[in-house]
């Protein structure tokens, strides 16, 4: 069972991304505030979910959280500050937004960057602990994923609707046979192979 609060304040805010590891599309972050008494037997980090659980809970959340907001960092600022800073830089951008803003901060993960002066702690495997941390983890991958149906509509050949832009067999083929699009990172490595400069 998911535990509620890591610290005893009232506005406790709970905040993760989904998308790090992808070549296309954005880093998106959600941050929320549940209400103290909230509980939900089925809420549990996103990645252990069904699509269609996922789908299921998201209008939960957002009815029940006192308040959520979620940001989409696009590649090309991923690409200018690294994937960590981006990931960091959309969870803060989620925090700045809530309104009550919260006295304490939970974290997924192992790094962060203060947001005002709002104390913070960095919880490992924290979407598979705190309810906070596992809805918006719910939160940014759902909104992610819906972003990535839109864009696999003008790019169909990278099969971003199933792939959502990781790095797949299909995708890695797709980039070697179409290129890139301005969707893709391009300070990642697209290609396994580094292509050597024939002489």
């Amino acid at each position: 069972m998911l535990r509620n609060r890591y610290s005893n304040l009232k506005f406790e805010c709970g905040t993760d991304e989904a998308g790090r590891g992808c070549l296309a599309g954005p880093v998106t972050a959600a941050a929320l505030i549940l209400p103290e008494d909230f509980l939900n037997e089925l809420l549990n980090d996103s990645k252990q979910l069904s699509e269609k659980n996922r789908d299921f809970l998201r209008p939960i959340i957002e009815e029940n959280a006192l308040c959520y907001s979620v940001t989409h960092i696009e590649p090309e600022i991923i690409d200018k500050i690294n994937i960590l800073n981006a990931s960091i830089h959309a969870m803060q951008e989620c925090i700045k937004k809530l309104s009550p803003a919260p006295n304490y901060i939970i974290v997924d993960g192992n790094r962060f960057k203060p947001v005002a002066d709002i104390p913070h702690s960095c919880i490992i495997k924290g979407d598979s602990k705190y309810l906070s941390i596992a809805a918006a983890s719910i939160l940014a991958k759902t909104y992610r994923d819906e972003y990535m149906n839109k864009i696999h509509e003008e790019f169909p050949m990278y099969n971003w609707k199933q792939n959502k832009g990781y790095p797949t067999k299909e995708h890695r083929e797709a980039i070697k046979e179409y290129g890139t699009t301005k969707y893709h990172r391009m300070s990642f490595r697209l290609l396994p192979e580094q292509l050597e400069i024939e002489f």
